[in-house]
């Protein structure tokens, strides 16, 4: 059966791997994917990823997690705009996630980026999902 909601899997993936304390992840490798994660790596929220291909044409994307004190550095990590409702908001209107500590990451004309860079931009477009 056909995924719904890729991007939710992967989010998905990366709170129950830190829930059990892992090290590393794997997703499905796909392009919103990897630019969702090069936002998380430049907020500073994993370490990095990787890409591995497999025989047969399918790649995987191997996350590594980060952690600080033993605790995680992703407090919170969850999906707003979903297949069943889509949520864009306009640069005035973008969320500010935990007073401006969290970082909501967006889809816009220019690329996937983080709430900050958009506003400087001066951009809007889909809520993808907010971090802290």
């Amino acid at each position: 059966m056909a995924m719904s909601d890729p991007l939710g899997d992967m989010l998905t993936r990366i709170r129950n791997a830190q829930m059990r304390r892992k090290n590393k992840v794997s997703s499905p490798a796909s392009k919103l994917r990897e630019h969702v994660l090069d936002v998380l790596a430049a907020e500073g929220y994993i370490r990095g990823y990787s890409t591995v291909e497999y025989d047969g044409g399918k790649s995987e994307l191997e996350i590594e997690l980060k952690y600080f004190d033993g605790e995680p550095a992703i407090r919170s990590i969850e999906r707003v705009s979903k297949p069943g409702r889509r949520v864009y908001s306009s640069v005035k209107n973008i969320p500010r996630v935990a007073n401006g500590l969290g970082v909501s990451i967006l889809s816009t004309p220019r690329g996937v980026m983080a709430d900050h860079d958009a506003r400087e931009h001066n951009v809007g477009g889909e809520v993808l999902c907010r971090i802290f």
